[in-house]
């Protein structure tokens, strides 16, 4: 095995990414890839710099094409990234790895289908919104049996003691919290505040949503183990999903993130999938030591 590591950086919005081809070159994940070497090549000072570190892997399941893992900027490993899913799916197409139009690709938080389209966008099958607080998890406050839940955040910055957030599951957990100014809100502190909040035991990812119309949001995320980033793919199907869920948003959705735009389709119907459409570009390919 070689002492360097090969790698191709990729981003989707400004959501940026390591991604690691363990097909066509020797990598043996369970030694190369420890929390201490994520964290080190993920710091943007000394290290290659990212928000989440993709690994390209055979399939494991029947009728899948791949294997996507997700590990964030912390070394832990999560269940879906849906910035880096369109990625991925630009990367095993235009690296020669698969002929699809369509790749099936199985992942820590379920089956995805990735589609590219003719104008270079990727549109991603995200699966079903999971509403129900135990799928999360999420452990509701006892008085209150429907959302939005309360969340308390005693002591925060800014003199915010209480949110009230919708949750849901896109294959990774979310709580979406409505806000009425998006550029004047304490996103940073609030949302470190829920990412740990003892309601969700795996942590959670945080988006702030400004509605701008039934059609029209703005959103920012703290991803859980990374902190806020430009985009979150799966925190747009989220703030989406809810917004439809609680009546107030409707199909396609537009989703303004401080990284550029993301078109979301839901029909609302809790059996049918989500449909995510944006852009994923190449930035260099390179090597780490190892």
């Amino acid at each position: 095995m070689s002492d360097r590591l090969a790698f191709t950086k990729m981003q989707g919005l400004g959501n940026d990414f390591m991604v690691i081809d363990a097909i066509s070159h020797d990598v043996d994940p369970d030694r190369l890839l420890t929390a201490e070497r994520i964290r080190r090549w993920s710091d943007r000072h000394f290290g290659i710099g990212f928000d989440q570190l993709l690994l390209v892997e055979p399939a494991r399941g029947r009728g899948m094409d791949f294997r996507y893992r997700i590990f964030n900027a912390d070394g832990g490993e999560v269940e879906q990234c849906g910035n880096g899913a369109r990625c991925f799916a630009r990367f095993v197409a235009e690296r020669g790895l698969t002929e699809r139009k369509d790749i099936r690709v199985e992942t820590a938080g379920g089956p995805i289908v990735l589609s590219l389209t003719d104008d270079g966008r990727v549109r991603v099958d995200m699966g079903r919104p999971r509403f129900e607080p135990e799928t999360i998890p999420f452990k509701p406050p006892i008085t209150e049996t429907a959302p939005p839940y309360s969340l308390m955040l005693s002591g925060r910055p800014g003199g915010i003691g209480q949110v009230r957030a919708d949750v849901v599951s896109m294959g990774n957990p979310h709580a979406v919290i409505q806000v009425d100014d998006l550029d004047r809100f304490p996103v940073v502190e609030v949302g470190a505040a829920i990412e740990s909040h003892p309601a969700f035991p795996r942590r959670v990812n945080a988006g702030f949503v400004q509605q701008l119309g039934p059609n029209h949001i703005r959103l920012r995320v703290f991803e859980r183990g990374t902190g806020e980033t430009l985009a979150c793919g799966t925190g747009a199907c989220a703030a989406v999903a809810t917004g439809i869920h609680a009546g107030r948003l409707r199909s396609p959705c537009r989703v303004e993130l401080r990284g550029g735009e993301l078109s979301i389709e839901w029909s609302g119907d809790d059996d049918q999938p989500l449909y995510m459409t944006g852009p994923a570009e190449f930035v260099y390919d390179g090597s780490v030591p190892l």
